[in-house]
């Protein structure tokens, strides 16, 4: 049996290596130059492989084909793999075959990252032989060829969903849903939607679903469903039959055998939104068994994500933060609101299909000075130059942004970097906008 793999990251590579673990015939191929730990990989193990090209008799003869996420589906190898029923899979699919490890997947608009690594952490921290995989960690398929992990906290976006078939989460979290990505879907909301909801393809009652109950898309999609697994809703004021919520300072998580309180002031990561963050990932390790002390400590020590809402320094009273993963509206949104001082915003970058109106109020209400760093920021000057009385500063690099930033601040401000879009414009991605920002703001 021949599988192609499409891409050569640390997904493509991944599967690639358990394809070939698994006895099949692996090709390789990458429209992109494939970076040169991954070609060493490929080569010292024998694996065929192509770049800065997709050869058409070397891929359209596969038998499976396993897409990485990256690739769109209006590609034309993909349109050409399509029209003969080729199957193609995600690498989470593929990976999923092949192990018996308990998994809890984790997908949303926002947030994800976060509730991901903190239930990482809580699971390593009870001792578990865990592994970290999806959109973070290493591939999954690579960890499932050469470790043998009984769990799995896996990060899954919507790219890497639409790619699963027969996958079953054993716990499936879904955080929130809001627009992003349209631009992959057709500019069609409700297709992003019913992306996210493939987390729970598969699952019975023997499977729990964790998800926030007063998320409006979710809240509205799930009248429209029938959910075979079992529920374990969670939401900031109590609501019966919920897992979890907030009464006064205390974080409560209703385990059917014993409670567990957690004073809020206790949880490293601050803000609403990590709060229905750590819910989650609390009856997330609940279910797999973790002690309620274990989780309160866990909660008392996760240090967070880079590139969400991260320290930087503090520059004549100006304390500079990096939210370069805010690649959407809604994460700056949830950025904006844990704000406690004025802020000096950046945006900018490539856009999705963005509707600034998400953020306008809070923009109003705390931003004075907008500073914009994208190739083409014409959106985000019609859209605030119309809707806000903040200075804007157009920029079209970070270096400059910055600069502006630290030029307007005043004593007791914020410098902000939540983008609201994909950084592809000016960055190799958004660790690198993130890594670029930081060195700027050190660098003044």
């Amino acid at each position: 049996m021949r599988i192609v793999v499409l891409g050569a990251g640390e997904s493509g590579v991944g599967s690639a290596i358990l394809a070939q673990a698994k006895g099949f015939d692996v090709f390789v191929s990458d429209m992109s130059a494939i970076k040169p730990k991954y070609k060493e990989e490929l080569e010292r193990r024998g694996i065929k492989y192509e770049e800065l090209q997709h050869t058409e008799s070397l891929i359209l003869n596969a038998d499976e084909v396993i897409k990485s996420p990256g690739i769109p589906e209006k590609a034309s190898i993909i349109k050409a793999l399509r029209a003969q029923n080729t199957p193609i899979v995600s690498e989470i699919e593929f990976a999923g075959r092949y192990t018996n490890a308990k998994t809890i997947c984790i997908t949303g608009s926002n947030g994800k990252t976060t509730t991901t690594m903190l239930t990482y952490h809580i699971l390593c921290e009870a001792g578990y032989n865990v592994g970290l995989a999806g959109n973070v960690g290493r591939s999954f398929a690579w960890q499932v060829a050469e470790q043998e992990f009984d769990y799995y906290v896996i990060e899954l976006s919507s790219f890497q969903l639409d790619g699963m078939y027969d996958f079953r989460a054993d716990v499936a979290i879904l955080l929130n849903i809001t627009p992003d990505h349209l631009d992959r879907y057709e500019y069609k909301f409700q297709n992003y939607v019913d992306s996210k909801f493939r987390i729970l393809q598969n699952m019975t009652k023997e499977q729990t679903f964790v998800y926030w109950s007063e998320d409006p898309v979710v809240k509205a999609e799930l009248a429209k469903r029938e959910i075979s697994a079992s529920q374990a809703p969670f939401t900031i004021e109590y609501i019966e039959g919920n897992k979890a919520w907030i009464e006064g300072e205390e974080l409560i998580i209703d385990f059917e055998n014993e409670p567990l309180k957690v004073n809020i002031n206790d949880i490293t990561i601050k803000g609403t939104h990590n709060m229905y963050n750590s819910m989650a990932a609390a009856v997330a390790a609940n279910i797999m068994g973790v002690k309620n002390e274990t989780i309160r400590r866990s909660l008392a020590t996760f240090q967070g994500v880079e590139h969400r809402l991260e320290y930087v320094a503090t520059i004549r009273g100006v304390r500079y933060i990096n939210d370069s993963k805010a690649t959407n509206v809604n994460s700056c949104w949830y950025a904006l609101q844990s704000m406690k001082t004025p802020v000096v915003l950046i945006l900018g970058g490539t856009d999705k299909g963005n509707d600034y109106s998400e953020i306008a109020d809070l923009v109003r209400e705390k931003v004075h000075t907008l500073i914009f760093m994208g190739l083409d920021n014409t959106k985000l000057n019609e859209y605030f130059g119309l809707n806000t009385n903040c200075k804007i500063v157009d920029t079209n690099n970070l270096a400059d942004a910055v600069k502006a930033a630290y030029e307007v601040a005043q004593k007791g401000d914020t410098v902000l970097l939540s983008p609201c879009c994909a950084s592809f414009d000016l960055f190799k991605n958004y660790e690198d906008r993130g890594e670029q920002f930081k060195q700027a703001v050190k660098q003044l």
